[in-house]
């Protein structure tokens, strides 16, 4: 493997932190052990968990209004794999990039696929996009894509999805993510029935296309870029869609693409009890859909998150194999250092979980203790689970302080001066 990051720095910076995370990992272990949890074998499943990451988050977001570019971003896919590659590198639960087109179009992806894999990256769920014109385009999407009441813009949002299938097989990808902006800005703008319909009717042409061992994950977003309706706009409307589509088609959930306060763990157990838990986006809102890290906000929401997801993987139903990625948008922040970040908080909530007790969880439920069900709760969450997953990265060859390695890479410098700087606007792209 071509690896980005010199394997001698990475070990030269783990010499320096080493004896603190073996003296609190063993001082976590003994506390562990008087709760009857053995260390080794929680650590060995932290170590088996990973989170894809978004290629087009390896560059800065914007708002509606701005876009401030760094020096050293990404401009194409190449480049973009190598900055997922030192996200892997240093941190080790991020072996996979889920791609999005035309973003990311080229001329040989099997070239491409080996590309990645020299990097010891592979390829997660391929995106489409029918939510931007892009240029030569013949059908505009002002008026919605695979909802557009112009069957010519259906049809080439339908081709466009099918396209997005046929590269992710040469990638070696098994998930389709399907999100659409469909919806609008006006009461009357639209029937509201008919728009769902058309959805419909696109869709099932897409899921008719998927291959065998393929899935189409459907993804909700209440708002935006249309205020007053949105076609799919949340969970029923997602498991709705997902259940007349048939068996292949699942549900995407994104932690941002929710009304404040809605209690999103539940909505992960209700699709999981349907067998429509598909995949899920990491990340984190204040008051909308912000994109914002990862348990920037609010990490006990993320925590109570995967403690449903752990009771979905004790209780599988058939075919759950969730799609995890990380799905944000960096605008202020080194987009590297965002994702090796929330990679680390992901994980640890996912370690957290793994050391509820489900047991005394389980019989305060059926006694209906309610006092006892939340303090069973807490007591995982304030757990400090650092050195375990520090520990798993350490020991899978990652660094175990990784923002303070790459730092001192001084890997985004070093890009500033080969890379072509990224122009001035506004999106995410």
């Amino acid at each position: 493997m071509n690896m980005p990051i010199s394997e001698e720095l990475i070990a030269e910076a783990n010499a320096s932190e080493l004896a603190a995370l073996e003296d609190d990992y063993g001082s976590l272990g003994r506390k562990l052990e008087r709760r009857g949890i053995g260390l080794a074998a929680v650590t060995r499943r932290v170590s088996e968990f990973s989170v894809a990451v978004p290629s087009w988050g390896a560059g800065r977001g914007g708002t509606r209004f701005a876009k401030f570019p760094i020096p050293g971003e990404p401009t194409n896919i190449h480049e973009k794999l190598e900055d997922c590659a030192v996200i892997n590198q240093l941190g080790r639960t991020t072996p996979r990039v889920s791609p999005h087109f035309p973003w990311d179009k080229v001329s040989d992806y099997g070239a491409l696929r080996e590309e990645a894999a020299a990097l010891g990256l592979g390829f997660d769920a391929v995106n489409s996009n029918t939510f931007q014109d892009q240029p030569g385009q013949r059908h505009s999407y002002s008026t919605g894509s695979l909802a557009s009441g112009i069957k010519a813009t259906r049809d080439q949002a339908v081709e466009h999805n099918i396209e997005c299938i046929r590269i992710g097989e040469q990638l070696g990808a098994k998930d389709l993510t399907v999100w659409v902006g469909d919806g609008t800005n006006f009461p009357g703008q639209q029937d509201l029935a008919r728009s769902l319909d058309r959805y419909l009717d696109s869709a099932a042409q897409i899921y008719k296309a998927l291959p065998d061992d393929w899935r189409m994950l459907i993804e909700h977003k209440m708002f935006e870029p249309a205020f007053y309706s949105t076609v799919i706009s949340d969970w029923g409307s997602s498991i709705l869609a997902a259940q007349e589509l048939g068996p292949k088609a699942k549900c995407l959930i994104d932690l941002g693409h929710h009304a404040p306060n809605v209690n999103i763990e539940q909505i992960v157990a209700r699709l999981h009890r349907f067998g429509k838990l598909g995949g899920f986006h990491f990340n984190d809102s204040k008051y909308g859909d912000d994109d914002l890290d990862a348990g920037s906000i609010n990490p006990h929401q993320l925590f109570l998150v995967f403690n449903e997801l752990v009771e979905a993987e004790l209780n599988p139903r058939e075919g759950f194999r969730p799609a995890y990625m990380i799905d944000q948008s960096h605008n202020v922040t080194d987009p590297i250092e965002s994702m090796l970040s929330s990679a680390e908080t992901i994980t640890a909530c996912y370690a957290k979980a793994l050391l509820v007790d489900r047991s005394m969880l389980h019989i305060a439920q059926e006694v209906n203790d309610p006092m006892l069900a939340f303090r069973t709760l807490r007591a995982a969450y304030d757990l400090d689970v650092t050195p375990i997953v520090a520990m798993a990265r350490f020991q899978a060859g990652g660094a175990i302080d990784t923002i303070k390695t790459y730092r001192a890479s001084h890997w985004r410098a070093r890009k500033a001066q080969e890379r072509a700087p990224v122009g001035l606007g506004a999106g995410i792209v």
